[in-house]
């Protein structure tokens, strides 16, 4: 497929993870990609990933919380690719989240600059993106949320509100720039395993997680990247204003699922209770 020949995307936090997913499948598309990240040998080794595969794209490291550096990134967009037809953000303060604790144990330098980086940097990206895709005739854009934003916690307070007014966020950029051909939708992602992820989970709260899961494995990068270049192409034309989880239905069943729901005959062959209990630690 090629759907995204001719257009031009920029993709931020796209160094790793979900974000170099989503810059390559664009990429394996025909799509010219700008790789923004704050880690800018990791933004060097994903567009040197894309042209060994002959694709196009370029490196930018900088802050999406720096409203300069994120004009500057769509100045060079357009200077260098002549346009922006696409955007994903998807740049997160991920690093502040063993800090992001309970509301009277939460830092507030930690919300701030969560909200800094994952609310207003994903607003000034829209507002540098918006002008030059109604310039182009419409574009399309993916705000990376997460689940985290539509249910409550014990901690990830900061991030959670930030991915809840994000939704918001995507549902009033849609409402208000539809006119223009401009569509804006929401992904929350679930489980999905990254390589920072990985990192920071052990065995046994990986499998504390998956137990509230419906399908039997964790989620990809390219899973939701697959995911977002549906949503950016034309095959999702009457798609916008959405927030879609791909969470392999971890929010989509009873609190007592992984306890065996209502139905003890809903268990899993050869599943027991203390087979199921949450593992100890």
């Amino acid at each position: 497929m090629v759907r995204f020949e001719g257009k031009v995307a920029v993709v931020t936090g796209a160094g790793a993870g979900i974000g170099k997913a989503c810059a390559l499948a664009i990429a394996r598309e025909g799509g010219r990609v700008v790789v923004a990240d704050i880690d800018g040998s990791a933004a060097i080794a994903c567009t040197a990933q894309i042209a060994a595969e002959a694709g196009h794209a370029l490196a930018l490291a900088m802050d999406i919380a720096d409203a300069q550096a994120v004009a500057a990134l769509f100045e060079t967009a357009e200077r260098h690719f002549g346009g922006v037809d696409l955007l994903v953000n998807n740049a997160s303060a991920m690093h502040l989240t063993p800090r992001d604790r309970a509301i009277l144990d939460l830092d507030l330098a930690v919300w701030d600059q969560t909200m800094a980086t994952n609310l207003r940097g994903t607003l000034l990206c829209c507002r540098q993106a918006i002008p030059r895709m109604i310039a182009c005739g419409g574009g399309a854009i993916v705000n990376m949320s997460s689940c985290q934003g539509l249910s409550g916690d014990t901690a990830l307070t900061s991030y959670a509100a930030s991915k809840a007014a994000m939704n918001m966020l995507s549902a009033s950029l849609a409402t208000q720039y539809g006119h223009a051909q401009i569509r804006c939708n929401a992904v929350a992602p679930g489980l999905i395993m990254t390589e920072r992820l990985l990192a920071k989970l052990d065995a046994c709260m990986q499998r504390h997680l998956r137990r509230h899961q419906l399908l039997p494995r964790v989620g990809r990068p390219d899973d939701v990247a697959a995911l977002v270049a549906f949503l950016l192409s034309d095959d999702a034309a009457f798609i916008t204003g959405q927030v879609v989880c791909i969470d392999g239905g971890m929010l989509a069943h009873v609190p007592t699922y992984a306890d065996g729901g209502n139905s003890r005959a809903a268990r899993p062959a050869g599943a027991t209770a203390e087979g199921d209990a949450a593992p100890r630690c």
